[in-house]
């Protein structure tokens, strides 16, 4: 059978989406992108901008498992907007009634490179591989949420 894995990089002006179907031997990459938001707007609309456009890609991704890296940060004042978009997304999570799993980013590395320390362009050569891609896939924020997926994927 078949099952969906969205992987979400969460964050205020970029909101990265990694999709993957996957059963118990394969997995292929079904989409990959960002939700972003302008920082010309608002706070509230930004988080109104993630709020819809989450439920739209739900809709069409239609996951049966969520997975996120776990808030890690060093600077404190980008620590609080993004706590604000992750509140949007678990709200989402939460009312779509989706399991929630969330990886701190040294288990993502660990999963794709076998190091939990490796570097971000090691992982994105291990996603490309991972899913058979030609190139890395970009922004880097889509493909940090397809190492998530795919972590995710892993652990089964």
């Amino acid at each position: 059978m078949e099952k969906r894995i969205l992987g979400l990089d969460p964050g205020l002006a970029t909101v990265g989406f990694g999709a993957i179907a996957c059963n118990k031997y394969t997995k292929k990459y079904i989409d990959f992108g960002v939700i972003q938001t302008s920082a010309k707007e608002e706070i509230g609309q930004r988080l109104c901008t993630i709020y819809e456009d989450l439920h739209t890609l739900i809709d069409t991704i239609k996951p049966h498992l969520v997975a996120t890296e776990k808030l890690f940060f060093y600077k404190m004042g980008n620590t609080i907007f993004v706590a604000q978009a992750r509140g949007v997304l678990m709200l989402v999570l939460a009312q779509r009634k989706l399991p929630l799993i969330e990886f701190t980013p040294a288990q993502i590395k660990l999963a794709l490179t076998g190091y939990g320390n490796a570097q971000k362009y090691d992982v994105q050569q291990a996603v490309a591989r991972e899913l058979n891609l030609q190139t890395i896939p970009k922004p880097d924020d889509a493909a940090d949420a397809l190492a998530v997926a795919l972590a995710a994927w892993f652990q089964r």
